[in-house]
């Protein structure tokens, strides 16, 4: 089976778990007593910062797989993984603030777990930024290795935030116990899987079209 076969399925099995688990989300979940229904952000905001993470570890293993291997596909893998992080820490930020203003009547604080994840946008983001920006393929692979490896360190300090410093980010899910009514946690556990089919559908298509604009490019530009 090929990368675009699998992606397909995967993008098959989320487009039929996205909207079973929106409707979980609206008719099978209740309202939360004091957030009412804005709390239903959560269902999305969760999935997608879990998703992040996963995306940055991903492209930390591929970073560390390039160094070691200077193989092409493990760039490619980076890549992919880096552009879908991006584009997922970027709505968890979104939803996150659309959250906080009626919750903490403001989109935005500066509160820990938010500034860390802003800053983990920022590192990732400018590896983007280095790939469009270093032209020599061996160099841009190389570079933009070192930074995601670099970068992950922040995840970690993203995660642990709430817990380690003083922090209004509630902590739903404790090492000891989970915040959560029963159909509550069903709903978030099926949006959780909804949300990584779809990554990995999404990260298939785009490790398959950056190894195909690589052969592309070896054709247009031949080595001596």
């Amino acid at each position: 089976m090929t990368l675009t076969n699998r992606s397909s399925l995967f993008a098959g099995a989320a487009a039929l778990l996205m909207p079973v688990a929106i409707g979980m989300i609206f008719f099978y979940a209740p309202l939360e007593k004091t957030m009412g229904s804005v709390q239903k952000i959560f269902y999305f905001h969760l999935p997608l910062a879990f998703s992040a993470f996963l995306s940055f570890f991903v492209a930390f293993v591929a970073g560390i797989m390039y160094l070691r291997t200077r193989r092409q596909v493990w760039d490619a893998r980076l890549a992919a993984s880096v552009e879908i992080g991006v584009v997922f820490t970027t709505l968890v930020l979104i939803t996150g603030s659309l959250w906080g203003k009626p919750i903490w009547n403001t989109y935005w604080t500066w509160d820990p777990r938010l500034t860390t994840s802003l800053i983990l946008w920022f590192i990732y983001a400018s590896c983007l930024i280095l790939r469009s920006a270093v032209e020599e393929e061996g160099k841009r692979a190389t570079y933009c290795a070192v930074m995601a490896i670099v970068g992950f360190v922040d995840v970690p300090i993203v995660f642990f935030s709430a817990r380690l410093w003083r922090s209004i980010h509630p902590v739903v899910i404790r090492s000891d116990s989970v915040g959560l009514e029963s159909s509550m946690l069903i709903t978030l556990l099926v949006s959780m899987l909804a949300m990584l089919a779809f990554w990995i559908g999404l990260y298939k298509f785009r490790v398959s079209l950056q190894l195909q604009e690589a052969a592309a490019n070896e054709l247009l530009n031949p080595k001596d």
